[in-house]
């Protein structure tokens, strides 16, 4: 391509976007190739082929339209990584309802803030998993469950949620059982719902995903069958996708990664889902892979590492494996060169995104130099525009730092029933305003420097606290890197490093400042130094949120902002 003059590329894609809904494709998967095998849950000893998902992905969509669910209505889904978890993606599609995806690792409180947002009619719920009940914490939030006939329920705390569907064998009062729902369909029920699946439109909303890139509370993402169907397919587009690939998912479900890079670049493409447990687990996610031939895996830096350096490594084989993301946070280049040889995953790439774009709109290609795929996140996707502008909305140059912005099919039909923080992000001209502060260069290829808000202002000095976690990430003994701002009486604000260990290292906060000393700058050098054996249970910008008001918590720093 010809040398970039400004900030601002679009992608030309060879392919048309899919004018279908999530339904249709499903369908056209299981009449192509009903035989090949859809979805293996290895955890739940589960494998289906197109035909067979298909067949329960109707089942269930007539089961919750018997019940008085409506086209629009909201359906929350709080699990693991489980079968049950893609058929109510499917079937909720295909019923016309917008699921509403629940972090596993929430809590009640948080869960109910989310569900009262969208009016959400009915809740499926695993029933527990490792230290998080989900039916104790239903049935604290919701008291009325225990005198409830199911499908009756009139909730204080939620007075629009209607349904409470619980996975597994056991009878909960006030819950219906999901494997019960399909029971004795009648004609009726399935002509009910051929005539739903027919009406429903591809720019319809189908999908609601909590999101706090505006830095406040969080808000309810809205995508439509277009936003996430095509973002799946050019993501498998990129990867290179086809019918006999299969594609090992240790990621979480509930979030755009698992869901949409994901099931959806798998339904796209015809290729096979593979889930090797509820949560990532190395070991499982190895054996997932050997067992199951697979040809691609998906996993931020930190997961690669540690199968990388799990005792059985090297005891599995891996042969098969060729392709795969990394994404969420920075990726050292040794553990890039280790992945591509010691993985045989010489196609792996690097994606950019958010929520709000469905979410991709920046990876890397399958024959990128190892440098460019650890030191930026790609090139710009097909069918999607990308600006980078000052604070005055103007187009940067190339190299010079900006906010990314970016405008096309991806982009959310806006955050739930909130018009007002919508235009926030989205302007008049459809450009949705990331947040993000970024480069593009000559080429076009893109690197994140940090958020706006994450930028940390040191005695007049800009840092850019991505930059500083990168660094921080060659230390031996840091796993991951989270740099945030706090408050100082003296510079205005210095930095606080957040460091999760490998597994049996050490470190004190004396030896992270010797390892900085003349290699960055010295007012990039953090200050305050907080070691983890483990973060909580966010990701991306509430993961920084969670840290910096633990961090300032633990220092006793009051934040006047």
């Amino acid at each position: 391509m010809e040398k970039l003059t400004r900030s601002y590329v679009h992608g030309v894609g060879a392919h048309s976007l899919i004018g279908e809904t999530l339904g249709e494709r499903l369908a056209q998967q299981a009449a192509t190739r009903p035989e090949a095998i859809a979805l293996i849950d290895r955890n739940q000893g589960v494998e289906l082929t197109w035909r067979g998902l298909n067949a329960r992905v109707d089942d269930l969509g007539a089961a919750l339209l018997r019940l008085g669910l409506e086209p629009g209505d909201r359906i929350a889904i709080w699990a693991q990584n489980r079968v049950e978890w893609t058929l109510t993606q499917l079937a909720a599609a295909r019923a016309g309802l917008i699921l509403v995806n629940l972090n596993p690792a929430a809590r009640a409180a948080e869960v109910s803030d989310h569900l009262a947002l969208v009016g959400a009619r009915a809740l499926v719920i695993q029933d527990a998993f490792k230290s998080s009940d989900y039916i104790a914490m239903c049935r604290e939030l919701m008291p009325e469950l225990d005198t409830a006939r199911p499908g009756s329920l009139r909730s204080t705390a939620l007075p629009e949620l209607r349904w409470v569907i619980r996975l597994g064998d056991e009878i909960t009062p006030g819950m219906l059982n999901f494997d019960g729902l399909t029971d004795a369909l009648e004609a009726n029920d399935r002509k009910r719902l051929r005539q739903v699946a027919e009406a429903v439109q591809f720019d319809d909303p189908v999908n609601i995903q909590f999101s706090n890139a505006t830095g406040g509370k969080a808000a309810g993402a809205t995508l439509t069958h277009h936003n996430i169907l095509n973002n799946g397919y050019i993501v498998g587009e990129t990867l290179r996708l086809g019918e006999a690939d299969r594609v090992c998912l240790p990621v979480p479900l509930f979030h755009c990664f698992g869901m949409v890079m994901g099931n959806l670049a798998c339904l796209a493409h015809g290729s096979t889902m593979v889930y090797p447990g509820e949560a990532f687990d190395p070991l499982d996610t190895l054996e997932a892979i050997s067992e199951h031939r697979c040809t691609a895996v998906y996993g931020v830096p930190a997961m690669f590492k540690a199968m990388l350096e799990h005792e059985r490594f090297g005891a599995l084989n891996l042969d098969t494996l060729r392709t795969g993301v990394m994404a969420g946070a920075p990726c050292p280049v040794e553990t890039m060169r280790q992945v591509m040889t010691d993985m045989n995953m010489e196609q792996v790439v690097i994606a950019y995104g958010m929520t709000e774009s469905s979410p991709v709109s920046f990876m890397s290609d399958v024959d990128d130099p190892v440098e460019r795929r650890v030191s930026t996140v790609g090139t710009i996707r097909p069918h999607t525009e990308v600006k980078i502008v000052d604070s005055e909305g103007r187009i940067v140059p190339p190299g010079v730092s900006g906010e990314l912005c970016t405008r096309g099919y991806n982009v959310m039909r806006g955050y739930w029933n909130n018009p007002e923080l919508t235009a926030q992000v989205i302007d008049a001209h459809g450009w949705l305003h990331t947040g993000d502060l970024a480069q593009i260069d000559e080429d076009g290829y893109c690197r994140i420097v940090g958020g706006i808000k994450d930028m940390v202002i040191r005695g007049g000095e800009n840092i850019y606290p991505a930059e500083v976690e990168e660094f921080l990430l060659t230390h031996p003994a840091v796993s991951e890197a989270v740099v945030v701002g706090v408050p100082d009486e003296r510079m205005g604000e210095e930095l606080c490093a957040c460091l999760r260990l490998e597994p049996g290292k050490t470190l004190t906060p004396e030896d992270i400042r010797e390892h900085c000393k003349g290699r960055i700058a010295h007012y990039k050098i953090p200050r305050h130094v907080r070691v983890y054996e483990r973060f909580p249970g966010s990701t991306g910008r509430a993961l920084k949120f969670m840290l910096r008001g633990e961090s300032l918590e633990a220092l006793g720093i009051e934040d006047d902002s």
